[in-house]
């Protein structure tokens, strides 16, 4: 009987490694086609390239402010996770010229009339002292935000980081909000979501949960509004 040498056994793990590659590849390349049949098979794409919007969540708010009345002319509003721009596009129309969008990310996004883009983390010192100087005295009136990490698909991983980016996002509204302004943010049912609530309640005299049609039913997100931030 023939002894297998080292060298033998390290060429037979490479062969499976290299089928295994293969295969993972070969999955993956099909995940990714479904994908982008889907993206692109989507009502809500199809209806942004028609329409001239930049993505599809531009349905979202849309949806949101037919319901809430989440825009008035005039107002200033601070966008979070901006990019690539769906959200700022939509509050830009609605606000008018004698309005402020006040958009901010760590991607870039190319120019939007009536809207005001700073790139990078709000949370680091440098980057807020840009979006508190751009506001300079206004109220800010609206503060939201549809960020959301990159997702692994791990719930123990992404929906801590989805909590940790929503909480940010209250942060700042706590910092800029005019009293009895608004605050609007995308948030995972998971973890953490009933503490979140719970401090949106203490923050805020009325809190509310909304999913638009545009958001996929088979997402974890909805989106929750809080009316009359109490200062």
């Amino acid at each position: 009987m023939a002894r297998s040498t080292p060298s033998s056994r390290d060429g037979a793990s490479g062969r499976r490694a290299a089928s295994a590659r293969r295969a993972g590849k070969g999955a993956a390349s099909k995940s990714s086609a479904g994908w982008l049949k889907e993206h692109f098979d989507d009502p809500y794409v199809q209806r942004s390239w028609q329409e001239g919007y930049r993505s599809r969540a531009s349905y979202k708010l849309l949806a949101l402010d037919e319901k809430d009345r989440l825009f008035r002319p005039g107002m200033t509003v601070i966008d979070l996770g901006a990019a690539p721009g769906g959200w700022s596009q939509v509050a830009a129309e609605k606000v008018g010229d004698e309005g402020l969008v006040l958009a901010s990310d760590i991607l870039e996004m190319d120019a939007l009339a009536g809207v005001e883009f700073i790139q990078g983390d709000f949370t680091e010192e440098a980057v807020l002292d840009a979006l508190l100087d751009t506001l300079g005295n206004r109220p800010v009136d609206l503060v939201m935000s549809d960020m959301a990490p990159n997702m692994s698909g791990m719930a123990a991983i992404d929906q801590p980081q989805a909590m940790y980016l929503v909480e940010l996002a209250l942060d700042l509204a706590q910092q800029t909000l005019a009293p009895e302004g608004r605050f609007l943010a995308k948030v995972f049912q998971g973890e953490g979501f009933d503490p979140f609530l719970k401090a949106l309640r203490e923050n805020f005299r009325r809190v509310v949960t909304r999913k638009p049609e545009a958001s996929r039913s088979r997402s974890r997100e909805v989106y929750l509004l809080a009316d009359g931030f109490r200062g």
